[in-house]
């Protein structure tokens, strides 16, 4: 029988550490390069918060004449009189509003239908190019935007569309003056029509890519169910990707609110309460871009700012009731 050499274990400490084999370099949890980019990316984030209260800060100060001067009465006033200083915002904020909501109401089912054909109806080969088609509109300036609309589309809607529409919608008993009224061509609703074409690549692209998350399984059970397309789209693509498409909404929303240059080409820049979606109107941001050079005065200047001061507060709100909303569905996904 042969004998195997017998292994000795160390007798002592100082002989473990010598026979021990040597432990490898541990690099630290934090190095110098860890820390300067946790230093780098809380600056970051630091700074936009300093020029978000920086831009609230400014704003407050360059408003003070006007919200001293007429105070909450600003708000509510119809009145705007330059040469004897009477400002009120209540038909830029509804001209605001008005466009907005009617630009998401034209936008919001068209994008997702679009974005429903893409994904789940059109045909391979030409899913590319349509989407591409699509998301090239979003690469257009907004003033081409205004110089086609006031050029070329509100002509088309003057001769052709809005008769139509005063001639038919106008003549119902309860809603007909919401569409009444000589067809100038410009208006309310052309300015509701140019934004929904602006902000309708970020409705379509984002929800053609919620919808594409979608797990195939879920859809292909739906199918083999003898599910429609509608059917799957309703209740299982739609309600998957819920989130994302409120997103693209509220992302849309925001553009459509702080839009000037298209809006001011076509929306008619009159400081009063259009009483029919055809008639002229005008929005915050146009109210800025068109007077801004022209305010002399001290006050008219803080009037302007304090529009720019009502426009972020719009916005702000606007985002805030989106995120919350975007927690109550996460929350109820729970």
């Amino acid at each position: 029988m042969t004998d195997f050499p017998s292994v000795t274990s160390p007798t002592n400490a100082s002989e473990a550490s010598v026979l021990a084999p040597k432990p490898k370099y541990v690099r630290p949890r934090f190095d110098f390069g860890e820390i300067a980019m946790h230093r780098i990316c809380q600056s970051a984030a630091i700074l936009v918060l300093v020029t978000l209260v920086a831009i609230i800060i400014s704003l407050i100060i360059g408003a003070w004449p006007a919200i001293t001067t007429f105070g909450f009465g600003f708000l509510i006033s119809s009145e705007w009189n330059p040469p004897r200083e009477i400002f009120g915002a209540l038909p830029a904020i509804y001209g605001t509003l008005l466009t907005s909501v009617g630009a998401m109401l034209i936008a919001v089912p068209i994008g997702i239908m679009i974005a429903l054909f893409l994904t789940e109806i059109c045909p391979k080969p030409f899913r590319k190019p349509i989407g591409i088609a699509i998301e090239l509109l979003a690469g257009v300036p907004s003033i081409v935007y205004g110089i086609w609309g006031l050029f070329i589309f509100a002509p088309f809607l003057k001769t052709y569309v809005q008769p139509l529409i005063i001639g038919s919608l106008g003549q119902l008993p309860l809603v007909g003056s919401l569409f009444s009224g000589p067809p100038f061509g410009i208006g309310i609703f052309t300015s509701a029509l140019i934004l929904a074409i602006m902000v309708l690549p970020f409705i379509t692209s984002i929800s053609r890519d919620v919808f594409a998350s979608v797990p195939p399984v879920l859809k292909e059970a739906g199918y083999g169910i003898g599910c429609t397309t509608w059917e799957v789209f309703g209740k299982i693509i739609f309600p998957f990707s819920r989130v994302g498409v409120l997103g693209a909404c509220m992302l849309a929303l925001g553009r459509a609110l702080g839009e000037t240059m298209a809006v001011t080409f076509v929306i008619g820049n009159s400081h009063r309460m259009p009483t029919s979606l055809l008639g002229p109107g005008t929005t915050i941001s146009a109210t800025i871009a068109n007077e801004f050079t022209e305010a002399e005065s001290d006050l008219y200047s803080a009037s302007l700012i304090e529009l720019a001061l009502l426009l972020f507060v719009i916005t702000f709100i606007v985002l805030s009731v989106a995120r919350y909303m975007l927690a109550r569905i996460e929350k109820q996904k729970v």
